[in-house]
C-alpha cells in the first residue's frame, strides 16, 4: 500500500465513508452502516486488484498467501473504520432504536469489506489488466440486478448477503448463505484466478506497460 496512488485511493475510500456516515438521513446504526459500508465496498476491490497485480513478475506460490492476507487486513481495517464512522455519526445525532443489532452489524461491516476485497483479488488474478478487472468486480451486482426478479440469488451473490449483514437480521440460514457466497466469490474465484495466473506466467515475461508502481 506504499505507493502514492494507493494511499490516495485508500484515503478517498475512507473519506467517502466518513462523509456518508454524517450525511445519511436514516440516523440508525443499520441505516448508516448500510450506506457507508456499501459505498466503501465499491472501491475496496480496486485495492485488492492492485495488490495482486504486484505478483505478476514474481513467484506466485511464494507470495500469494501473504498478499491475500495483507489484502484481507487492509479490508478489515476499512470495515472497522466504517464502524467507527457510523458510531461517530450516531453520537452526533441518533434516532430511536438507533443501536439495534449494532454488534452484528459491526461484524457484518467488516465481513462485507473483506469479501469485496477478495472479489477484487480474484478478478485481479483472473484478468491481466487492472482496468478490466475493476469493472468485472461489479459483475455479481449486475447479474443480481438483472435477474433477481425471477431467480433466487441469495445463495449466489455478495450483494444480497451484504444487505442481510448490514441490517443485522442474520438467522442461521442467512449465515449459511453468506458462507456459500464466501466460498464462491472469496475462495473459488481466487483459486481459479491463481491457477490461471500461474498458467500464463513465464520467466522474463514482458510488461504491458502497467507496472505495479506505475499503475498504482
Amino acid at each position: 500500500m506504499g505507493t502514492r496512488r494507493r494511499r490516495w485511493l485508500l484515503a478517498a475510500t475512507l473519506l467517502m465513508g466518513a462523509a456518508t456516515a454524517f450525511g445519511v438521513a436514516d440516523r440508525t446504526f443499520a441505516g448508516l452502516s448500510g450506506a457507508t459500508q456499501s459505498l466503501m465496498s465499491a472501491t475496496v476491490p480496486l485495492l485488492g486488484i492492485l495488490l495482486v497485480h504486484d505478483l505478476r513478475h514474481s513467484d506466485l506460490r511464494a507470495r500469494l498467501a501473504p498478499t491475500l492476507l495483507a489484502a484481507v487486513v487492509v479490508a478489515g481495517g476499512v470495515g472497522v473504520l466504517g464502524v467507527l464512522f457510523c458510531a461517530a455519526g450516531l453520537a452526533f445525532k441518533a434516532s430511536a432504536g438507533a443501536w439495534d443489532h449494532a454488534a452484528t452489524i459491526a461484524v457484518g461491516g467488516v465481513l462485507v469489506q473483506i469479501l469485496a476485497q477478495l472479489v477484487g483479488t480474484g478478478m485481479g488474478l483472473l484478468l491481466r489488466s487492472p482496468w478490466a478487472a475493476f469493472p468485472a468486480t461489479f459483475l455479481p451486482f449486475a447479474v443480481w440486478l438483472a435477474l433477481s426478479p425471477v431467480v433466487e440469488w441469495r445463495w449466489l451473490t455478495p450483494y444480497e448477503t451484504a444487505r442481510h449483514l448490514l441490517s443485522g437480521q442474520m438467522s442461521t440460514q442467512a449465515w449459511l448463505q453468506w458462507l456459500a457466497v464466501l466460498l464462491i466469490w472469496g475462495v473459488a474465484l481466487n483459486v481459479f484466478g491463481a491457477v490461471r495466473h500461474a498458467g500464463r506466467s513465464h520467466p522474463g515475461e514482458a510488461s504491458d506497460g502497467v507496472g505495479a508502481t506505475g499503475a498504482a
